[in-house]
């Protein structure tokens, strides 16, 4: 018997679509409790594989609905969908298992640059990450890629440009960047803040306030704005005038946490002072393209992640608490669980450790928890 199978590519569609699906995760109750495949018409039903091997009870499982079994890596999920296949029901089992979920990048265009050239978005659904791509006359920057490079490298390929410049807004905790190793497939300059940056055992190119990075031959400015309160470090890049690309600093429908290098209570008053005061002095008209999303919802008609700043001052409930002891105690009293491994990848982001691929894999797996709840 041949299953019918679904790729990660697939599954990203119904979730852009807003498709029905119908899930059976088999993995334990704890993970899946943790970090599952979210979509706003998904059902969802959690059997452990082990509590399943003596069969699935017909009425668990709906007849008249597109099922699909989700299982950690595929194996399991293959010899679940088998016995339900067997049944009469249609079911696919997820090709490659929350593994291959965790690591699709769903590319898209958000919008045209002044003199020519796009800013496209890489949307990492199973994860919340959100990458870039600026391109302008034959030539790219990509800013807080993740280790999946060749996606980026045959994406430019694909469009025929050259990437020339790789920059992170920070040192990242919760996912191991690729942008070193885009530099060195593609002999492009690698940018990082300094701050963030004492500890790591490479050279790069300080990305300070005031800097201009040019892509292309045309006026197409990359300027980053220091914007500390995530990370010491954490810088904002303002592209061609109409986009902000705010980092971990602020999301669509939160903020981003001041706690991961267990600095919290000092650097929560930098996360205000970028938010209330950096920020706000910004035209009202920037798209705010941030690196991370928390929830589904956050997501527009086509998949993107981008909504107006002005928007965000009048609805994100973090840039609307005036009182600065309420705002502290916000931020330090709803701080999610760190993220899994962040230790360990913020120091293969410094260079320190090199895990293998594998390792890596291990490392990422989980929700992206950037974001003040």
């Amino acid at each position: 018997m041949v299953i019918k199978q679904m790729t990660a590519a697939e599954v990203s569609k119904k979730v852009i679509d807003k498709s029905d699906l119908f899930i059976l995760d088999v993995r334990n109750e704890s993970d899946f409790n943790d970090w599952k495949i979210e979509g706003q018409n998904f059902k969802f039903l959690n059997i452990p594989y082990f509590d399943l091997l003596d069969g699935v009870e017909a009425d668990q499982i709906p007849a008249n609905e597109e099922i699909l079994v989700v299982c950690a890596k595929e194996g399991s999920s293959v010899m679940v969908a088998e016995m339900l296949s067997e049944a009469g029901l249609d079911v696919s089992y997820l090709k490659g298992g929350m593994k291959a979920w965790s690591e699709h990048l769903e590319p898209m265009k958000i919008g045209e640059l002044t003199n020519g050239g796009a800013i496209y978005q890489f949307v990492r659904l199973g994860k919340g990450c959100l990458s870039y791509m600026v391109v302008s006359n034959g030539e790219a920057a990509v800013i807080d890629s993740t280790r999946m490079i060749d996606v980026y490298l045959d994406f430019a390929d694909g469009i025929g440009v050259d990437i020339t410049h790789v920059l992170d807004t920070h040192l990242h905790a919760d996912h191991i960047s690729g942008g070193r190793r885009i530099a060195e497939r593609t002999n492009a300059s690698y940018w990082l803040p300094p701050k963030d940056a004492a500890e790591v055992t490479f050279e790069y190119q300080p990305l300070e306030s005031g800097k201009v990075i040019r892509i292309g031959h045309t006026a197409i400015d990359i300027q980053a704005l220091y914007s500390p309160g995530h990370t010491i470090g954490s810088t904002s890049f303002v592209i061609d005038q109409k986009y902000l690309l705010s980092g971990d600093i602020l999301f669509i429908d939160s903020i981003g946490r001041p706690d991961l290098a267990g600095l919290a209570e000092d650097w929560v008053g930098d996360l205000r002072e970028t938010l209330y005061t950096r920020y706000k002095e910004l035209p009202d008209e920037l798209i705010v393209l941030p690196s991370h999303f928390m929830i589904i919802d956050e997501l527009n008609e086509d998949g993107s992640v981008a909504k107006k700043l002005g928007a965000l001052f009048a609805d994100n409930h973090g840039l609307n608490i005036a009182d600065e002891t309420e705002f502290r105690e916000l931020v330090t009293g709803n701080l999610p669980p760190q993220p899994n491994a962040y230790q360990e990848i913020r120091e293969t982001n410094m260079g320190k450790i090199e895990p293998n691929d594998e390792k890596q894999r291990e490392m990422e797996i989980g929700p992206n928890r950037c974001a003040v709840r």
